[in-house]
């Protein structure tokens, strides 16, 4: 069994967590904060940027594998991949852009994700039955 749609997404949103953790490094070793923020608000942005991001990777990517295993077709999974990664994009331009307040990117991000993961959670309590 070949699981290509989810590889090529679990390996996109791979190379997103990895930019948003380099901004966290950056931003540490820039201010020599050894953990946490020291209270600065970029820093602040930077870290919660890259952990919303690991919050609701995985999960998507759970449901997305288990979808390609049950037999979901590739033009869903894609389309399914193709709006976690824009969401995921747009969510962590928002939360920067907006410097951790309201941005339409952050929250059109959210709401893709969301409705990812949902569409995913339904599909996946369907095919069980």
């Amino acid at each position: 069994m070949s699981l290509q749609v989810t590889a090529l997404y679990a390996g996109l949103c791979a190379l997103l967590v990895i930019a948003l953790a380099f901004k966290v490094v950056a931003f540490r070793r820039g201010k020599k904060v050894g953990l946490g923020t020291a209270g600065d608000k970029q820093g602040q942005v930077a870290v919660r940027t890259h952990a919303n991001a690991i919050e609701y990777i995985p999960l998507a990517l759970i449901l997305m594998l288990i979808a390609e295993i049950n037999g979901l077709s590739h033009l869903w999974l894609h389309c399914l991949g193709g709006a976690l990664v824009l969401g995921r994009l747009l969510h962590a331009i928002g939360l920067v852009a907006g410097q951790g307040g309201y941005h339409p990117g952050r929250f059109l991000g959210t709401l893709l994700t969301w409705v990812v993961i949902i569409i995913l959670a339904v599909i996946n309590i369907a095919a069980a039955f």
